[in-house]
């Protein structure tokens, strides 16, 4: 029986089967949100690899034709997939596989079957192998140009700190904990590295990487957040005026941060139909005082609802109030909220861990910058809502 014309043929159910089974599976989190097509990627291209191999006339063609998996591995590092995820996407396509093939294998000879058992598994074991290098190079080109970002990021806190002294030993106490973790794993992967031959846990070193990515980026949002209150204490901010679409602006940032909210099950509504339909105002800087506002109810919310509204005012003027469920804000609080480096923190409950507590301190300024007003309503253990109040056409 020719297995490969019946592969051929059954490709489509396969790869419907194996997409279904890896929405399913809890185990691949990071698929939750992938549409059919990202799901699928370049596996259709493994399937035809097996469908020539099978082939009798060309068994040795390995190599050559399962070099989709390399740009698969590149493209789930992008996706954020990590390796067991991976892992298990591979562990699923072989188990449709046979179940797909079972009934036809059955009836071939022992030494075909037992040949194109043999064959299959060594094009899946050879795709995951060259998946998993094209993973760790994407890792790794992304860890230089982190690299590459924090060098320069840190000539120039360098500089401001040279100007300027206030706050230093606060922040040099943030950036310690994750450069610690960065030297440390660094360090650790890199006699890995010189050590290459007797590395035989590819999962636990992919995961000193993961480790340094993530510590890197963290430090990398708080540098970030740093320079730019720098920036406008030393008065480096210059707006850039322009018409703008302010419901557009808010789709477009409720949907950046939506895998925020699905990760932890939140409902967002927005309500637009009073949105100005254009105004004149920084859009670059609007959108950081939006975003900041809603990533911050996102991430003191545990359940519940995010509620975004904008609408028109009298007297020249439009607001956006954001609202949460949170943990809300006691109103001892609430005169502090905005200051730099302050978090709000509970007996049974510190600050988040990514939380820089520079966030509102950003907003706040940047309101003063166009011009506008924020205001605070909250209360612990129901939520909170922000308002910001902005002239419908500032001043230059």
């Amino acid at each position: 029986m020719d297995f490969s014309q019946v592969l051929a043929e059954k490709t489509d159910t396969i790869l419907d089967k194996w997409v279904t089974a890896v929405r399913k599976d809890r185990r691949i989190e990071s698929a939750d949100d992938l549409s059919y097509t990202a799901v699928k990627d370049h596996v259709p291209d493994v399937l035809q690899a097996m469908v020539t191999v099978l082939s009798k006339s060309q068994e040795n063609d390995i190599e050559s034709i399962v070099t989709a998996s390399f740009q698969h591995g590149a493209i789930r590092a992008e996706q954020g997939f990590d390796p067991a995820e991976i892992a298990r996407e591979y562990h699923l396509l072989r188990t449709v596989i046979f179940d797909a093939l079972q009934a036809d294998l059955l009836e071939g000879t022992p030494v075909d079957i037992i040949r194109s058992m043999r064959l299959i598994d060594a094009i899946i074991d050879e795709a995951i192998a060259r998946c998993f290098k094209s993973y760790v190079e994407e890792r790794l080109r992304e860890l230089q140009q982190l690299q590459l970002s924090l060098t320069l990021h840190n000539e120039e806190l360098t500089r401001l700190m040279s100007a300027n002294q206030e706050y230093l030993s606060q922040l040099a106490h943030e950036l310690k904990h994750p450069l610690t973790s960065i030297i440390g794993y660094s360090d650790l992967f890199l006699r890995q590295q010189r050590r290459k031959t007797q590395i035989k846990d590819t999962s636990a070193n992919l995961e000193h990487i993961e480790r340094v990515l993530r510590n890197g980026r963290q430090l990398l949002h708080l540098i970030n957040d740093v320079l730019e209150l720098s920036r406008y204490e030393a008065g480096q901010i210059k707006l850039q005026l322009a018409p703008t679409d302010v419901s557009e602006l808010i789709n477009n940032i409720c949907e950046m941060l939506e895998p925020l909210a699905v990760g932890k099950n939140l409902k967002v509504v927005v309500d637009c139909d009073r949105a100005p339909k254009e105004l004149i105002t920084d859009p670059f800087q609007c959108q950081q005082i939006i975003t900041n506002l809603i990533s911050n109810a996102i991430r003191y919310t545990e359940s519940g609802t995010i509620i975004i509204m904008c609408q028109v005012l009298e007297n020249q003027r439009w607001a956006i109030a954001v609202s949460d469920t949170g943990i809300g804000i006691a109103p001892e609080n609430q005169a502090q909220i905005f200051e730099p480096y302050f978090r709000v923190s509970f007996s049974d409950r510190p600050y988040l861990p990514d939380s820089t507590g520079l966030g509102l301190a950003i907003v706040s300024r940047l309101v003063k910058l166009l011009q506008g007003t924020i205001n605070l309503v909250s209360e612990v253990g129901v939520g909170s809502t922000f308002t910001v109040i902005f002239p419908l056409q500032i001043e230059s």
